[in-house]
């Protein structure tokens, strides 16, 4: 997921424009598309290999978060030939495998003995499969992405912090492994004064435009037991999205929103979860791995002061974690596939993929994730190993637009605007996607 989003994580060194790795422009020249952020200029680093091998030059046009759904569904919607290769959204999967709008990669994969047993099982699910669950692939798993948490280990580790929370909740403050633990925490830091400065619990997703509070919500929902539709029968909803589980993980949501999070975080997603971690604001703070690399290098509160820890178990030890990330796909209007296609075969290389999580980018290959070295290989490394593991994601249909856009407004209008209760809410998102699936001939 991230698809028409406000992301404001000083992220201007990506290039909004087209820029070109080679000096020459070459009749076999390729242009990717993907959003304009950090991994982002990670892969256009990362290229220069390829056409050191290959000879291709390669061209990228990159869209910031806010536009880059808008920009490039309409491209594809209009069979435009601006994308030889895209990286798109994980829920595009659906409708632009439907509508004609990638190339089928499976006789590719087989040609190339490109094996999907090869990558994280989540992420070929979520990435390259539709139908999913069904081996039919559309594109190659390239950014491995999914909801953790960051903490400040330096505030944690405060002895007399230590003290005083041993005193009052029972157990040593670290990291949680629990949803309640996390309350707890939050709770405590709320308001609390920290060399002079006034803290808060936590930073949550909670922005109505895109699709920030949803990614938040079901981040809890899930280890609640929140469940799409019955396992035996698609698109039955009702007992599922509203099941007395699902309440209560959309309760506890809205606690955690009312308790512990910081003033004027009524409109909160990746950017402004950064801004607030980063300038100190935060104990605790829920966003997508991806922006780990920059605040573990970050002078105020990286290195030694920051922590990672996977989304935590519900009540019932269920533990899950929103998928985001994106594959990789080569755009069925392009005049260059074969060329694209010898770009997919590149970038599946181990040594390709051990570079690209080398210079930020968070490879989905088993043989990298799973080398005796990669826990070590960075401070977040295991949390992204376990965070992976453990991944759900959003609806991939056709429809997903109408779909996201009634959570949206359900989750909002309940946790953050206080109408209704959480019953009402998830009653009335049955309502919304039934409605939805209806119109597409589904039920």
């Amino acid at each position: 997921m991230k698809s028409t989003l406000k992301l404001t994580l000083g992220l201007t060194s990506a290039m909004f424009a087209s820029t070109a790795v080679s000096n020459v422009a070459q009749a076999e020249d390729l242009t990717l598309c993907w959003a304009a952020w950090d991994p982002a200029n990670a892969l256009v680093e990362l290229s220069k290999d390829f056409t050191k091998e290959s000879g291709i030059g390669m061209k990228f046009e990159f869209v910031p978060w806010t536009n880059y759904a808008d920009r490039f569904l309409n491209e594809l919607n209009s069979k435009g030939k601006l994308c030889d290769l895209i990286i798109g959204d994980s829920q595009w999967i659906g409708g632009s495998a439907e509508n004609g709008h990638y190339v089928k990669l499976n006789d590719f994969f087989d040609k190339e003995k490109i094996s999907m047993d090869d990558f994280v099982p989540a992420t070929v699910v979520g990435y390259s499969e539709w139908p999913k669950n069904t081996p039919n692939y559309w594109a190659l798993p390239a950014m491995g992405d999914v909801v953790g948490w960051t903490y400040r280990k330096d505030w944690f580790s405060k002895p007399e912090l230590q003290k005083e929370f041993k005193e009052k909740y029972g157990w040593d403050l670290a990291a949680p492994t629990t949803f309640d633990q996390l309350k707890q925490i939050a709770e405590f830091f709320q308001k609390r004064e920290i060399d002079g400065k006034t803290v808060y619990g936590a930073s949550i997703y909670t922005e109505r435009g895109s699709e920030g509070i949803t990614m938040g919500a079901m981040d809890v929902l899930y280890s609640f037991g929140f469940k799409y539709e019955n396992p035996d029968k698609p698109y039955e909803m009702d007992g599922f999205v509203n099941s007395e589980k699902s309440v209560k993980g959309l309760e506890f949501y809205k606690a955690l929103y009312d308790c512990c999070t910081p003033p004027g975080a009524s409109n909160s997603y990746m950017g402004e979860g950064v801004d607030a971690f980063k300038s100190g604001q935060v104990a605790m703070h829920m966003n997508f791995a991806f922006t780990w690399p920059g605040l573990q290098k970050d002078e105020n509160v990286g290195g030694d002061k920051i922590g990672y820890f996977a989304n935590p178990k519900g009540p019932d030890g269920d533990q899950f974690a929103q998928l985001g990330g994106q594959g990789i796909s080569v755009v069925s209007y392009s005049d260059k596939q074969e060329a694209a296609l010898k770009y997919i075969k590149w970038f599946a290389n181990k040594d390709v993929q051990a570079k690209w999580w080398s210079l930020g980018g968070f490879s989905c290959l088993n043989a990298v994730v799973k080398d005796p070295g990669f826990a070590a290989s960075q401070p977040y490394a295991p949390t992204f190993l376990d965070s992976m593991a453990i991944v759900k994601d959003f609806w991939a249909e056709p429809s997903y637009a109408p779909l996201l856009q009634a959570s949206q407004k359900r989750f909002h209008d309940y946790v953050v605007a206080g109408q209704g209760s959480a019953k009402d809410a998830l009653d009335g998102l049955v309502k919304d996607w039934t409605e939805v699936f209806q119109d597409d001939g589904k039920m």
